[in-house]
């Protein structure tokens, strides 16, 4: 297998990787998923920290970075699974919160001959470009319309951070899934054209929405506030702006007796 480049163009050397790989914070370790890269049978890491505090996160536990699993674990149990899963996907938490840490692990996962992924929301795009050449696909969250990040996300500047991650990860041509997390009180039904309108000017033809789920969501009040969203009339305009969007449910049987 090529070496894997990092933006300086030469591969992490092990003086760089060992070290990065004793400090990398683990908060979680999933051993197969059928469902974190869509076709492939992997495992999964949960990095822990983030810089952003999204109130309807499910993963909030990983907010502040504990480590709870030593890398040697994950990379004695790839070794036992060359041949069986597909790939590794980098969770989190955010990854570009520790992305020296994830490069260095991209590139071991990547010598072991396993595909690799990563699930972001783009916080740190200039840290999100030196991880592009090792990565094989990227799942990259879409809080709303970029305008309305601050209020979903808590941190300013994240709606630009975000848009230029996206840019970033479509000019560069890598697989990847587009996918935003509904929550009724935080999201509304024009924010969802606006946020579909802007996509697709952008490029994008497919957008996956998933409905907003309590468990793991630290905000009490937010977790009782959810209501219904998606309505026939609603489903159908997106429909119009991007064909090929993905929708939770069967929204044709909403407000059905």
């Amino acid at each position: 297998m090529s070496p894997h480049l990092h933006a300086g163009g030469c591969p992490l050397p092990p003086r760089v990787i060992a070290p990065a790989l004793a400090a990398m914070r683990l908060g979680g370790f999933v051993p197969w998923s059928s469902v974190d890269y869509p076709g492939h049978q992997s495992a999964v890491l949960f990095c822990g920290g983030c810089p952003w505090r999204c109130r309807y996160c499910h993963n909030s536990h990983l907010w502040h970075g504990t480590a709870e699993v030593p890398w040697r674990t994950v990379e004695e149990f790839l070794e036992r699974r060359r041949g069986l899963l597909d790939a590794v996907v980098i969770s989190g938490g955010e990854p570009l919160a520790q992305a020296q840490a994830v490069a260095a692990a991209l590139q071991v996962i990547r010598d072991k001959g396993f595909a690799t992924a990563m699930h972001t929301a783009g916080v740190a795009p200039r840290r999100l470009a030196r991880l592009l050449a090792l990565l094989d696909w990227v799942g990259l969250d879409i809080k709303g319309p970029f305008a309305r990040y601050p209020t979903i996300t808590g941190s300013r500047r994240s709606g630009l951070a975000a848009r230029a991650a996206l840019e970033m990860v479509l000019a560069a041509g890598v697989a990847c899934e587009l996918r935003t997390t509904v929550h009724s009180a935080l999201l509304s039904a024009a924010d969802l054209v606006a946020m579909v309108t802007e996509l697709r000017e952008l490029g994008v033809s497919r957008l996956v929405l998933k409905d907003f789920r309590s468990q793991g969501c630290a905000d009490a009040g937010l977790a009782v506030r959810h209501r219904p969203w998606l309505t026939p009339a609603l489903a159908a305009r997106l429909r119009a702006i991007m064909p090929d969007i993905v929708l939770p449910g069967r929204p044709e049987l909403v407000g059905a007796p």
